[in-house]
């Protein structure tokens, strides 16, 4: 079966299930206008994500990588009136991008951005006694995943579910030879997370409009 099956499906279960607002349509068309990489997440994993968050009664959320705030807004709309997301973002001009866009959602009081390198932000968090997090989002460079997911374990308690993006790189990760630098990263979190003992998790495979990936989901015992 080729990619478009797979795209016009991902369409038709959006146009029944994920249908974008202003708000969510207005953060996607940030992304062309401030010349910023089309790397979101589809509707239909902001909505997967949204869910989620409602599943596990999500009041505290990390996310790690913001960009333009799209999937900060699905699920940070998951969260009670006290509720609050804490978002990172390495690049700055990234995360003006996603502040207007979250204020237009009308979602400033709940989602606070960090600007900066996540793991240096990281141990800022643990050392602020920040969380335990209900749900934390990692969405942001490959490489340090294994080193983000550590610092979740830090910041979580039991029952706290984590979630990884982009962990099956259209299937390069069956390529031990493979040197690029997302895709080493993405093994070595997939190894660590089959030996992590702190975890119960699964991978998900996903193919649509992002074409072929995978989300890792995992809950902390």
């Amino acid at each position: 079966m080729n990619n478009q099956i797979f795209e016009s499906v991902d369409h038709y279960i959006g146009d029944l299930l994920g249908q974008e607002d202003d708000a969510l349509l207005a953060a996607t068309h940030s992304l062309a206008e401030a010349g910023m990489p089309a790397i979101s997440v589809s509707p239909n994993q902001g909505k997967f994500l949204q869910l989620l968050a409602q599943l596990c009664n999500a009041k505290n959320i990390l996310e790690l990588g913001t960009l333009a705030g799209y999937s900060t807004i699905w699920m940070a709309r998951a969260l009670p009136k006290d509720g609050k997301l804490i978002t990172v973002e390495y690049d700055p001009k990234h995360a003006a991008v996603a502040q207007n866009n979250i204020k237009r959602a009308g979602l400033t009081s709940q989602v606070e951005i960090r600007t900066g390198k996540a793991i240096e932000i990281l141990p800022q968090l643990a050392e602020a006694g920040a969380g335990p997090f209900d749900m934390i989002f990692i969405d942001a460079d490959k490489p340090p995943y294994t080193e983000y997911f550590q610092w979740a374990l830090r910041l979580s308690r039991p029952g706290t579910l984590i979630v990884a993006d982009n962990v099956i790189r259209d299937g390069k990760v069956l390529d031990e030879n493979n040197t690029e630098p997302a895709v080493q990263g993405a093994r070595r979190f997939n190894a660590m997370l089959g030996a992590n003992a702190a975890v119960s998790a699964t991978i998900l495979q996903m193919v649509g409009v992002k074409e072929y990936d995978g989300m890792a989901l995992a809950i902390v015992k």
